[in-house]
């Protein structure tokens, strides 16, 4: 496994100088995924925070091939790239075809739990041979912070208002990684930002396996999680450490739970200095606290039953 320092020497691929936000979660989740990569890599990017913010004409901050693709379409972009390679390839068009290249796509929650949903399914199912990996903030935020299905129950966002009538949004997450392993697919996994170590593992896995991979990566959100940008890292353990955000993978349709607190911090530690949030502390919202929380802790305890076992 490598070090930090091994990865400090390796080429940048996604460089600085680009307009997101401080504090987001994107860029070193970015970074580090593209350092795992030994062969040239080429990359579709869905619309959204990441996208708009690395390619502001006539600047980028992709040192790679990258192709920008519309919200709902960056698996079929990625996976027909993908297709022209290996044809190219077998018809020996491709220079240097000993060394293989790797396709990767990008996308936020909202591109890829909602509008892309119809695309990913379809490039998983063929079995296209790329790494899927969902940036996931838990809303709309490149467009004024909408509500997603991946935004957390009880949470406001500018259409799903906490106020006197209801108390932030209403419905579950959409649990997309259970979805994706529906597809049988050999690899997909959950990371977090904050454990570095984790993610690398899991995108060298994803890289290295044949087929389609998938990774679900939580991305903080200063912006739309009313948070410090300094603080950023620190929200991002607490949702693994609150278990709100566990951390596993589905290899060859065995789960994994990749790691597991040694104490479970309560949900209201990780809510309470999120201005998403502040409502559930209010008067009148007595009950939300302990629905969120009981949520989160009937799935954590669903996961574990399952560690170690095939899932499909």
């Amino acid at each position: 496994m490598a070090t930090l320092k091994d990865f400090a020497k390796k080429e940048e691929l996604f460089t600085g100088g680009h307009r997101l936000c401080s504090g987001c979660g994107i860029p070193p989740i970015v970074r580090l995924v593209l350092r795992n990569y030994e062969t040239p890599v080429v990359a579709a990017n869905a619309t959204g925070c990441l996208e708009v913010a690395t390619t502001i004409y006539p600047y980028s901050a992709w040192r790679i091939p990258w192709i920008h693709s519309a919200f709902e379409n960056t698996a079929a972009t990625i996976s027909g790239v993908e297709t022209a390679y290996r044809a190219l390839k077998k018809r020996g068009k491709i220079p240097g075809g000993d060394k293989d290249i790797k396709f990767i796509a990008f996308g936020g929650d909202g591109g890829t739990y909602d509008i892309g949903l119809q695309s990913l399914s379809g490039a998983l199912e063929r079995g296209h041979n790329f790494l899927y990996l969902c940036y996931d903030n838990g809303a709309y935020m490149n467009t004024g912070i909408q509500r997603s299905s991946a935004t957390p129950f009880g949470c406001n966002t500018t259409t799903s208002p906490a106020g006197t009538v209801i108390k932030g949004k209403l419905e579950k997450r959409k649990d997309l990684t259970r979805i994706v392993v529906a597809h049988n697919v050999p690899y997909a996994a959950q990371a977090s930002p904050h454990n570095w170590s984790d993610l690398a593992k899991k995108t060298q896995k994803a890289i290295n396996t044949k087929g389609p991979t998938f990774l679900n990566v939580i991305s903080p959100c200063p912006l739309g999680w009313y948070t410090k940008p300094e603080d950023s890292n620190k929200h991002a353990r607490l949702a693994v450490e609150s278990c709100y955000w566990p951390l596993y993978e589905v290899e060859d349709g065995v789960l994994r739970v990749t790691y597991k607190p040694k104490k479970k911090v309560s949900m209201e530690e990780w809510l309470k200095p999120q201005g998403r949030f502040k409502h559930i502390f209010k008067p009148g919202a007595e009950g939300l606290l302990e629905e969120i929380q009981s949520q989160v802790d009937e799935y954590w305890e669903k996961l574990l039953e399952f560690d170690g076992k095939p899932v499909y």
